[in-house]
């Protein structure tokens, strides 16, 4: 008689949980799933907390409502399969801002994360070179190309769209720099445009009617209550064994498939599994890899990560402009990158006392020091840089909360697509049932998470031969 097939999931954030939950779903019944996760808490960076009596995110905010397709995310098709779907909850203001020159300027329509698609609607905002984005009569980009974002923009519109727009747009999803993240990996539907079209402006436009958007569709939405609810529905439908404080310290592949050492050095357990979904970040991953795949391991050790610190101010009866929030250029000079004004943004956290939540993120790749400072130096740093980009001092809060998220957001280097396809077909190569997942891997947010473990999932049911053994 077959015994059931037994996968454990290194990593308790929401890839691992996807996968957890694709396993449940799709693997042979009896399938034993135990996910092992580090830390005393599930979901990662998804962390909800409170704040002055009031829900407030402490790590990721929101997910995408669709996937670059133009169907609905996998964040989303998550959520249905979770029973969720009626506490999906969009924002009521839409509307941010740039701080640039000392004031709030609405960022303008017609962009691809900050990349314009019409250099008359960014005007406001920043002065395209002279010479701008002309036709030179062949693609952007070759067939084969990566480039940072930095690089392409700046060559075809100049230097301040992408100081005063792209930059502090991509700063706010990746906490890094323009000029040093991969057009392929953070931005895939420009870069597949740049292929073909001969101008910025054409390349912009043709992703977009590559994944039309319905008028008045929401573009971001988030749970009522929290995005932990996912987190504790997504562990509970995946019917895994969950092990909280569970280090993974080390792999061995044995003839029928992985032995892992959990636990502490003194006290080391032994666990034998037919495969593995490894969805940690990417230098713990390495580290398992090490004797087992070491060219994988050298490969994947490389990718560098930048550090945040997210801080939550609850400010009572403040006078904030009509925004859901603002961006910050690097070159503004401030601590601050982005705020997020919360109980504006999102309807539901509004409260009749009139106490705003509002939350700013510090922390650029490569300026680490910002993030030394003590909390409430921190706080202190926020409250006065919020009151100067705003125009008018704001009151004291009568709460605050730091969050610390250290090497939290991938940074991906041009030619990372090809750098990971090459680690991941060597790895399948000589370990099928090992596979790797997440943000480190397939980029950032909550849908290309969730989808990145979904698929590690497929892998590894494929690989197991698609019954029980």
């Amino acid at each position: 008689m077959r015994r059931p097939w037994r996968v454990a999931v290194v990593g308790g954030g929401i890839t691992g949980l996807a996968a957890a939950v694709r396993l449940r779903d799709n693997a042979p019944a009896g399938t034993e799933i135990t996910v092992y996760e580090q830390s005393g808490a599930l979901g990662g960076k998804l962390r909800t907390g409170e704040l002055a009596g009031r829900p407030v995110e402490f790590g990721a905010e929101s997910f995408l409502m669709r996937d670059p397709a133009g169907g609905e995310s996998a964040a989303v098709g998550l959520i249905r399969r979770l029973g969720l779907a009626d506490a999906i909850v969009h924002p009521t203001v839409g509307q941010a801002a740039l701080a640039v020159a000392g004031e709030l300027r609405p960022i303008p329509g017609g962009t691809l994360v900050g990349v314009p698609g019409d250099l008359e609607k960014v005007a406001a905002v920043a002065t395209p070179a002279a010479d701008a984005d002309r036709d030179a009569g062949r693609p952007l980009l070759g067939a084969d190309d990566d480039v940072s974002v930095g690089a392409l923009v700046r060559s075809r519109v100049g230097d301040q769209v992408v100081d005063r727009l792209v930059d502090p747009m991509l700063g706010g999803v990746y906490a890094g720099r323009a000029d040093d993240l991969s057009l392929a990996t953070t931005m895939p539907a420009l870069a597949r445009a740049a292929r073909v079209e001969h101008t910025l402006v054409g390349a912009v436009r043709a992703a977009q009617a590559a994944a039309p958007r319905p008028p008045g569709a929401p573009v971001f939405g988030t749970l009522a209550g929290g995005l932990s609810r996912l987190v504790e529905a997504a562990a509970q439908a995946s019917g895994a064994t969950i092990r909280r404080d569970a280090a993974v310290r080390e792999l061995k592949p044995t003839a029928d498939g992985w032995q892992l050492t959990v636990g502490p050095t003194r006290d080391p357990e032994r666990v034998e599994v037919d495969a593995v979904v490894l969805a940690v970040p990417a230098r713990p991953a390495a580290r398992l890899l090490t004797d087992c795949a070491p060219a994988v391991a050298a490969t994947i050790g490389g990718l560098d990560y930048a550090s945040v610190a997210l801080v939550t101010l609850a400010l009572p009866e403040p006078a904030l402009p009509r925004l859901s929030g603002f961006l910050v250029p690097a070159t503004e000079g401030l601590l601050i990158k982005a705020s997020t004004f919360f109980t504006t943004k999102w309807g539901h956290l509004a409260r009749p006392d009139g106490l705003a939540l509002v939350r700013a993120s510090v922390g650029r790749y490569g300026e680490e020091t910002s993030l030394q400072l003590a909390d409430a130096d921190l706080v202190a740093a926020v409250h006065r840089e919020l009151s100067g980009v705003v125009g008018a001092p704001l009151p004291a809060p009568v709460a605050d909360h730091v969050q610390r998220w250290g090497g939290a957001l991938p940074q991906y280097a041009p030619g990372h697509l090809d750098r990971l396809a090459a680690a991941r077909a060597a790895l399948r190569a000589t370990h099928p049932t090992l596979v790797l997942a997440g943000a480190g891997y397939d980029g950032v947010g909550i849908p290309v998470c969730v989808r990145s473990g979904e698929t590690a999932a497929g892998e590894i049911i494929e690989a197991l031969g698609g019954s029980g053994q």
